[in-house]
C-alpha cells in the first residue's frame, strides 16, 4: 500500500487551505509577517509536493510597515469556480489588546501562477475568513468575529455574509450561523456541500496544544447547523505523547475517485518542554464520508498519524530543484531565489541587490533587528531539527552601530545573530541573542578579526545551537557557547501572537543611517543527517 509521510509541507506552513483544479492539487498557507504573502504548493498524488510561489508579490498588494509579530498574513482561503481562481486572506495589523485591527481581502487570477489582482477589501470583523461557491451560482463568505466587550468571549461565532463577484464585495444581510462547540475559541470556517447538506468545518480550542477540527451540518446555509456527534472528528489534545501536536485548522478536498482527504496544521514539539522549533507545520489525513454520513477519519479515532493511505492515483514525483530542496545559492543569478523571504516588506534593488556586485549579494544597512519596519534581512525556513547553515561575509564598518552576519530568527524578541562589527578596539565578530525581548550579548564570543572575508556558520542539533567562524575557507572555529534553539518557538514566550517557524538568514544594519554594505559570496543550507 503506497503511503503518504506526514508532515507533507515540513517547516512553517501553516493553516493549510487546499483546493483540486482537474488533476492538480493546490495549498495555499499563511506566510504573517514574512514577504511575499500566501505560499504555495503543488501536487498530483498528495504525495509529493513542491513550492510553485506566492499570491501577494507586490507591496500595492500587501503592506505590513509596522505591523505586529505574528500579524500580517493568517489563514488564507484558496478556492476555484468556473476558470477563476479566488484567494480571500487576512491583513492582521495588531491584536488581542483588547482590539484587533485585521481587515480582510480578496484577489483572483485565471492562472495560479498570476499574474493575482490587486485586493478588493472585504470587511475587518474578525478574521480567518473563507470563500464558498454553492451549486446555485451564489457565493458565500464566512469569518469568526472578534468581541472585545469586557466580560465577553472573544471568539463570538462565525457570520455569514454574501459576496458579489460582479461588485467585488460583500452584500446583504449578515447572519451569526455557529456559535461553536464546547472546546471554544471557534475560528477558521470553511463551508462545503455535500449530500444536500452545508457541512461548516472550523478550528477549535486555539492553535497550542488543545487545537481541534470541529464540523457542524445543516440544511440552509445559514444554519442552524447541528454538531458532529463524534465532535471533535481530528485532535492531539487528549495525547500528549503523539508524535504530531496541535492538530487543527483543516480544509478538505475529494480526488478524481472520490476519495477524501484532509490537510491540517500540526507541530512536532521537541521535549520535554514541547517546543515547535519548525513551527506550525502542514499534514494530511484521508476521510470516510459515506454518502448522507458524517466525516470521519479512515484510521478510526480521531488522532493524527505519521503515515497515511496514499490516494488511487499514479503517483508523479517532481524534480528536485531550487524551489523545493535544500541548496547552495551562489548568488549567481540575476534574480533572488523565491525561497528568500524578507519581513514585511519586499525586497528591492534599493536594499538588496544581485547587480552592484555581480556574483554576490549586497545588502544595504538598515534598521535593527527590533524593527517592525524596515530590516535589511533575507532568511529561508529551516525544515529540518537538524540543519546547518553557512555564508561568507565581506563587510567594512568603522561603527559599532554598523552590524552584519548571519541570524537564526524567530521574531523581533526571539533571534541569535552572529555577527561583524567595529569596537573601539578594532574590527570584531560578536554573538547576540535577544530572548523574550531582552537582548544580551556573549562576551566570551567577541573574536577581532582583520581579513578581508569572514566565514560564519551554524549549526542547529535539536534545540542545541553552535555557532563557528573561519577566517579561511573550511577551517572552522567554534564561537561563543552552544546557545538555545528553543527560543525560537511559538511555545517559548508567554505574549500572545506566536504563530510562525524558525527561520535562518543573512542580514545587515546600520542604525547610524548611512546604510552601509555588506556583500555575501553564497548562502548554504544543508540537513543534517
Amino acid at each position: 500500500m503506497k503511503t503518504i509521510k506526514n508532515p507533507i509541507l515540513p517547516g512553517f506552513h501553516p493553516d493549510p487551505s487546499i483546493c483540486r483544479v482537474g488533476d492538480d492539487y493546490y495549498i495555499a498557507t499563511s506566510t504573517f509577517e514574512w514577504f511575499p504573502g500566501v505560499r504555495l504548493h503543488h501536487s498530483r498524488d498528495l504525495i509529493n509536493w513542491r513550492f510553485i510561489g506566492y499570491i501577494l508579490t507586490r507591496e500595492s498588494q500587501l503592506n505590513m510597515i509596522g505591523n505586529v509579530d505574528g500579524g500580517g498574513v493568517w489563514a488564507p482561503c484558496l478556492t476555484y469556480d468556473n476558470g477563476t481562481f479566488y484567494c480571500i486572506f487576512s491583513d492582521a495589523k495588531d491584536f488581542c489588546n483588547p482590539y484587533d485591527n485585521i481587515h480582510n481581502y480578496v484577489v483572483t487570477a485565471s492562472d495560479i501562477n498570476g499574474p493575482w489582482s490587486e485586493p478588493s477589501y472585504l470587511n475587518s470583523s474578525g478574521f480567518d475568513p473563507s470563500l464558498f461557491h454553492d451549486d446555485d451560482g451564489k457565493k458565500w463568505y464566512v469569518n469568526m468575529v472578534w468581541d472585545h466587550r469586557t466580560g465577553k468571549h472573544p471568539f463570538y461565532g462565525i457570520d455569514l455574509q454574501e459576496y458579489s463577484e460582479e461588485e467585488r464585495k460583500l452584500v446583504g444581510p449578515i447572519k451569526n450561523i455557529f456559535k461553536g462547540s464546547v472546546l471554544q475559541l471557534t475560528e477558521a470556517p470553511h463551508l462545503y456541500k455535500k449530500d444536500g447538506f452545508y457541512y461548516l468545518v472550523t478550528a477549535e480550542g486555539g492553535t497550542g496544544n488543545n487545537h481541534a477540527v470541529t464540523v457542524a451540518r445543516s440544511k440552509n446555509v445559514d444554519g442552524p447547523y447541528e454538531i458532529h456527534p463524534e465532535n471533535p472528528i481530528l485532535t492531539s489534545r487528549y495525547d500528549p505523547t503523539l508524535p504530531l501536536q496541535r492538530a487543527g485548522h483543516a480544509s478538505i478536498v475529494q480526488t478524481q475517485d472520490g476519495e477524501w482527504y484532509m490537510p491540517y496544521l500540526c507541530g512536532r514539539p521537541i521535549m520535554p518542554e514541547g517546543r515547535c522549533i519548525l513551527g506550525r507545520e502542514t499534514s494530511i489525513q484521508k476521510l470516510v464520508w459515506e454518502k448522507g454520513k458524517w466525516p470521519k477519519l479512515t484510521t478510526g479515532g480521531n488522532t493524527p498519524t505519521l503515515e497515511v493511505e496514499a490516494p488511487n492515483l499514479s503517483e508523479q514525483p517532481f524534480e528536485v530543484n531550487s524551489k523545493n530542496s535544500y541548496k547552495k545559492d551562489d548568488f549567481d543569478s540575476d534574480t533572488l531565489d523565491p525561497e528568500f523571504n524578507s519581513l514585511r516588506v519586499p525586497v528591492d534593488a534599493s536594499w538588496c541587490s544581485l547587480s552592484d556586485r555581480p556574483g554576490h549579494l549586497r545588502l544595504y544597512g538598515r534598521e535593527s533587528l527590533h524593527s517592525r519596519h524596515r530590516q535589511s534581512l533575507i532568511a529561508r525556513r529551516i525544515i529540518s531539527l537538524k540543519t546547518v547553515v553557512s555564508t561568507v561575509l565581506e563587510f567594512k564598518p568603522d561603527s559599532f552601530q554598523q552590524m552584519a552576519g548571519l541570524v537564526f530568527y524567530y521574531d523581533t524578541r526571539n533571534h541569535h545573530y552572529l555577527y561583524l562589527t567595529q569596537s573601539e578596539k578594532g574590527r570584531c565578530l560578536n554573538l547576540m541573542t535577544c530572548d523574550s525581548g531582552n537582548r544580551h550579548e556573549h562576551p566570551e564570543a567577541e573574536i577581532y578579526v582583520d581579513v578581508d572575508k569572514v566565514y560564519l556558520k551554524g549549526e542547529m542539533n535539536s534545540r542545541e545551537l553552535q555557532f563557528y567562524y573561519a577566517t579561511e575557507q573550511d577551517k572552522w572555529k567554534p564561537i561563543g557557547r552552544m546557545v538555545d534553539a528553543s527560543i525560537l518557538s511559538d511555545e517559548y514566550d508567554t505574549i500572545i501572537g506566536k504563530f510562525t517557524g524558525a527561520f535562518a538568514g543573512i542580514c545587515v544594519q546600520d542604525i547610524s543611517g548611512r546604510r552601509l554594505a555588506a556583500d555575501f559570496d553564497w548562502f548554504n543550507i544543508e540537513e543534517l543527517k
